[in-house]
């Protein structure tokens, strides 16, 4: 299992030392570094930027929400940045929710699924660069058709070579027929809220996506599994999961409408529906500090790994027998050392 690191969202402003962390990953022969974006910072600049001083390191989007731009311009994104890399970028790509999707970009949300196929689908075709683009979706249309336009719409090909035409697509995904279909379009399976206690329901996911997965894409065996787990070091299990309790307070609470919040469903089939009505109550009644205190324990444990340096070790070989390919690890980039040596210590 390879690690990863996750810089996560920007808040107010950059995260300072974010360069030096990155740096850092790629020194301590971390696999791959990711960003993210949800409606402040965008997830492909500063991988540009961050990444422009590492040579090794692999960079990849966790996730480019797909309503943020045509399949074509994450395309063009895509073959730029593996060129300046070197052929170390990896698109991650996500649906996002109703709530972004509709009120940051003023799209409409429904039928995400057949959305992202579509999307998919386009992006293959220009990094295949085997003909002019063409697509005739029930969301995207290549040309666009005379009558809804100018009628001077003309099928083009990228101007640039891509660099790999496989270069590789993950999907996030948090729902059973999403996962599915990551295994049976993608690349690579993105998740969210990981636990080893589903690892058996998610192999299940997977392999019917891969029973249904077409001729020319990567082999089966090179499918990657990219877990974000937040890792915290800390005196105690109890103090260390205090640390990760306001994240999952803000995915199970505030991240999505009521009732169609796709992060605190994962967290529902993982048993915690009761803590995170409670939670959810809390946060949309604006008070964060109860939320936050609503997460039990266990929840904690289940997704993430927290506690002394010998906690972390103890709790690591049940990652280690999951389908999780790559724990992208989520933490203070000052622990990343300690982090990298606990995760890499035999138990």
């Amino acid at each position: 299992m390879r690690l990863g690191y996750h810089t996560g969202y920007w808040s107010a402003g950059p995260p300072p030392g974010a360069q030096e962390a990155v740096l850092g990953a790629e020194q301590l022969g971390f696999d791959s570094v990711w960003t993210a974006e949800a409606y402040g910072s965008d997830a492909l600049t500063p991988l540009a930027w961050w990444g422009a001083r590492t040579s090794r390191i692999r960079l990849g989007t966790a996730i480019a929400q797909i309503s943020a731009r045509t399949p074509t311009a994450a395309a063009m994104a895509a073959l730029t940045l593996d060129h300046l890399s070197g052929g170390r970028f990896v698109l991650g790509l996500g649906a996002s929710g109703p709530q972004v999707v509709e009120g940051w970009y003023g799209q409409p949300y429904p039928k995400p699924l057949a959305r992202t196929r579509e999307y998919v689908s386009i992006v293959r075709q220009v990094l295949a660069r085997e003909a002019p683009v063409t697509f005739d979706g029930q969301f995207y249309r290549l040309p666009l058709p005379a009558d809804e336009g100018s009628g001077l719409g003309k099928a083009l090909r990228s101007t640039v070579h891509p660099l790999r035409s496989d270069l590789p697509i993950h999907l996030a995904a948090e729902g059973p027929r999403n996962i599915a279909m990551s295994a049976e379009i993608a690349d690579g399976w993105l998740p969210l809220f990981y636990s080893p206690r589903m690892d058996g329901e998610y192999r299940t996911l997977l392999a019917e996506g891969f029973a249904k997965r077409a001729a020319g894409l990567s082999p089966v065996e090179d499918f990657e599994v990219v877990a974000t787990v937040p890792v915290v070091i800390g005196a105690d299990v109890e103090s260390a999961a205090d640390s990760v309790r306001p994240f999952i307070a803000l995915y199970a609470g505030g991240m999505g409408a009521k009732g169609a919040n796709f992060h605190r469903d994962v967290l529902d089939r993982l048993g915690y529906a009761e803590a995170c009505d409670e939670i959810q109550a809390h946060y949309l009644a604006g008070d964060r500090a109860r939320a936050t205190a609503a997460v039990p324990i266990e929840l904690v444990r289940d997704i993430a790994l927290v506690g002394t340096v010998e906690d972390i070790r103890a709790q690591l070989p049940a990652w280690e027998t999951t389908a999780v390919t790559t724990m992208l690890v989520q933490a203070d980039p000052r622990t990343l050392p300690a982090i990298a040596d606990a995760l890499r210590a035999p138990a």
